[in-house]
């Protein structure tokens, strides 16, 4: 991405939103770290199906608290200080993993994370979303998805890596006898080490968001005008367009504040309700079309399909780094493609994807199909997932909804979002098992369906708009 003209300082635009980006890293490694972990729980404690499935949920029910509280968080306190909270929980949550002495203590941390997760899934693109210019702001808010996938292979390469060395140090161990410390937690019981992990960029998120200032429209939101013209002329190369641009803010604000109304009185006009109920439409919908059953039981259903452990984690940091290149192109092209074109191939390719995958299980090993087609129909998946609704989701739930009631919005949406995440992330082992992996995937590309509807009918086309533009012209 390159600077197209002299209006903005694109270099710091672009460094704001790398900073908070940094945020979606932490989401996606807490998110995928337990695809690796899984079957080493599972044994440590004695888990169950049903204590396994909440092992991976229970992360979604911390979420579910921290998207409940987050726009009130961000938008009393600022986008910024909100994200240094976040960047402390999952530091913190990080260590009570690694030092887990038993399955609950393991758990409390897991939610704890899961709190940092859905926080950090609100106001991260919602800051990015208010510091960036109209024609780079999908670029801009991809980068926070570019992060997720980033942690996301950061997190099936380090599983890989740390296996790896667990491996190795375990038949030195044998020699040595009792193990120490750092061998309890690197080869004896390795899934320590891999959710630990996470406390390393939490504390330089930590470090870096002291170096951003805060969300521009939000200082203006709490009349803190002479903060918000500071931001704005760092953003802006020429004083009358942040002058401009402060002044449209100022007027939609004024206008929406002449209506007397409190905040979720405001939420429930009509035209407001009716684009909330679409973005937690849309929200909910994406999570059962399949995207979190492979990033957090990937290697079991490789597994499934006869694979080693070994070949399942390489077949799983495959799918991450498809992933990860997918959405960096995805970033190139959301603002010249369209967030809604973009949509509908994607989510077309995606049911192309699910049903190869349900044909493999079901006739591909009866019939000797080499796990290579498997993994192109992951790949391909993934690729038209990455490209599609993973990119966009953020993007148009950072930019549909009013200033006014951005933050509580947003959270209704993500509260969606991350019900039907736990639900996946729970439901997902008993699925596997009672309707088998070719049920699993024909279940996920049959609900491709009702989302490319909506996607059709009901979300607005947002692409090349201005915030205060979106809102006129949708409420």
């Amino acid at each position: 991405m390159q600077q197209k003209n002299q209006d903005v300082h694109f270099a710091y635009l672009l460094f704001l939103s790398l900073v908070a980006g940094l945020g979606g890293f932490l989401f996606g490694y807490d998110t995928a770290v337990v695809s690796g972990t899984n079957q080493q729980v599972a044994l440590r404690f004695g888990l169950d199906e049903m204590q396994l499935g909440w092992y991976v949920g229970c992360a979604l029910v911390g979420s579910i608290g921290g998207v409940a509280v987050a726009g009130e968080l961000g938008d009393r306190f600022g986008r910024k200080r909100t994200m240094l909270f976040a960047a402390v929980i999952f530091c913190l949550s990080a260590v009570g993993c690694a030092l887990s002495s038993d399955f609950t203590t393991l758990v409390l941390s897991r939610i704890l994370v899961g709190v940092g997760i859905g926080v950090i899934s609100i106001v991260s693109p919602l800051y990015i979303s208010e510091i960036a210019v109209d024609r780079y702001r999908g670029s801009l808010v991809s980068l926070y998805q570019l992060g997720i996938t980033f942690g996301i292979v950061a997190a099936y390469g380090v599983n890989h890596l740390l296996l790896g060395v667990a491996e190795r140090g375990m038949a030195t161990m044998l020699a040595t006898g009792t193990p120490t410390l750092f061998e309890q937690l690197f080869y004896v019981e390795s899934w320590r080490a891999m959710l630990g992990f996470c406390a390393l960029p939490a504390i330089l998120f930590f470090g870096v968001l002291f170096l951003i200032p805060e969300s521009p429209r939000w200082l203006l939101l709490r009349e803190r005008t002479g903060d918000a013209d500071r931001v704005l002329r760092c953003i802006y190369a020429h004083p009358e367009e942040a002058d401009s641009q402060r002044a449209t803010i100022l007027q939609l604000l004024e206008e929406t504040r002449r209506m007397e109304e409190g905040k979720w009185n405001y939420l429930m006009r009509p035209a407001v309700l009716k684009l909330v109920a679409v973005g937690s439409a849309i929200a909910i919908l994406g999570q059962f079309m399949g995207v979190n059953a492979v990033l957090y039981y990937g290697p079991s259903i490789f597994e499934q399909s006869g694979l080693s452990g070994g070949d399942s984690l390489f077949y799983q940091v495959l799918v991450g780094m498809v992933n990860l290149l997918t959405t960096v192109i995805a970033l190139f092209i959301i603002d010249r493609v369209g967030r809604k074109q973009l949509v509908y191939w994607g989510v077309s390719g995606m049911i192309i994807g699910l049903l190869a995958i349900a044909y493999y299980f079901h006739y591909g090993q009866a019939q000797g199909v080499s796990s290579l087609f498997l993994l192109i129909g992951f790949l391909f998946y993934i690729f038209c997932c990455a490209i599609s609704i993973c990119a966009v989701v953020f993007v148009l739930l950072s930019e549909m909804f009013p200033l006014r009631v951005r933050g509580l919005a947003m959270s209704i949406a993500g509260f969606a979002l991350w019900i039907g995440t736990y639900l996946i992330g729970q439901l997902t082992p008993w699925m596997l098992k009672h309707l088998t992996p070719e049920g699993t995937f024909l279940l996920f590309a049959g609900m491709c369906l009702p989302y490319l509807l909506i996607m059709w009918r009901w979300v607005p086309e947002t692409t090349g708009r201005s915030l205060e533009e979106i809102e006129r012209n949708n409420v």
